[in-house]
């Protein structure tokens, strides 16, 4: 059996904080999905396109990795390309609180739904989608924060 993971997430942005987290989980997985979510209550700066994009010219060399957008609840989306496992990244015990609810849920959903938790590396702790569109909206520097190669364009 193959063990697929999905990384979901609107990534709106994509930042260096999501790229350690699917780098350093690729050794624990034979393929990752990374998930790019349509959420209609949350309101998204950058369009679907711009950030499969992203996502697409960050892991272009990365075999492992395949991107793919959806909608709906993620086990079901997990379930109809045979993944067994959500990777999660965490930041903080708020994070981990958020997170684990989530987690209980989907086990409650489908059984064999299995999340796994990675902490990010200690000095990108801080680092969020909603701090770089900030950034970003406000003209400030932005670029550390995001993959090489991801400039995003208001």
């Amino acid at each position: 059996m193959n063990r697929i993971a999905v990384f979901p997430g609107t990534f709106d942005p994509i930042t260096v904080g999501h790229v350690d987290i699917i780098t350093r989980a690729s050794s624990m997985f034979d393929k990752i999905i990374i998930a790019v979510g349509e959420n209609s209550q949350k309101k998204t700066l950058f369009t679907l396109a711009d950030r499969i994009g992203w996502i697409n010219f960050t892991f272009d060399k990365h075999p492992k990795i395949e991107i793919a957008a959806y909608e709906g609840l993620t086990v079901n989306f997990c379930k109809q390309v045979g993944a067994n496992f959500l990777l999660r990244g965490l930041r903080n015990g708020s994070d981990f609180d958020y997170e684990s609810h989530i987690a209980q849920l989907n086990k409650t959903l489908w059984k064999d739904i299995e999340t796994v938790f990675i902490m990010c590396s200690p000095e990108l702790g801080y680092i969020s989608s909603s701090l770089v569109r900030d950034l970003i909206i406000h003209k400030g520097d932005f670029a550390q924060y995001l993959p090489n190669g991801v400039i995003p364009q208001l």
